[in-house]
């Protein structure tokens, strides 16, 4: 999967269909791998009828809350974990303020600062 790096001043929605014609495959019961997934969960950051309609054009049913209405999906009881697992990325200082000029070295040491929680919630033998 190829990803896009924008700059933090970016709206997340203009990045929405490359992130969706990006998704691999679907893998799981037998015969031939779904192209998409069914539907699109999302919170009401990417609510616009110019995005709902380009999703359901692709195929995919959008499920993105309406502004000032509440949806009942449930994505905010479970929304902490994500956001704790974003927190965990912002220990390391070199990953907090953007010092690296190249996207390769950047990636690089976000990887490294993912391998680093992975060790610490490793059982010690």
């Amino acid at each position: 999967m190829r990803v896009s790096l924008t700059g933090g001043h970016r709206n997340d929605i203009t990045q929405l269909l490359p992130l969706v014609d990006e998704v691999p495959l679907v893998r799981g019961k037998r015969g031939r791998p779904r192209r998409k997934p069914r539907a699109l969960h999302a919170d009401r950051g990417y609510d616009h009828d110019l995005f709902r309609r380009r999703l359901r054009e692709r195929g995919n049913t959008p499920k993105v809350a309406r502004r000032g209405q509440p949806h009942g999906s449930g994505l905010g009881r479970i929304r902490w974990v994500a956001e704790s697992a974003i927190a965990h990325l912002r220990g390391p200082r070199r990953l907090r303020i953007r010092w690296e000029a190249r996207d390769d070295m950047h990636d690089a040491f976000l990887q490294l600062a993912h391998c680093m929680t992975l060790a610490h919630r490793l059982p010690t033998l």
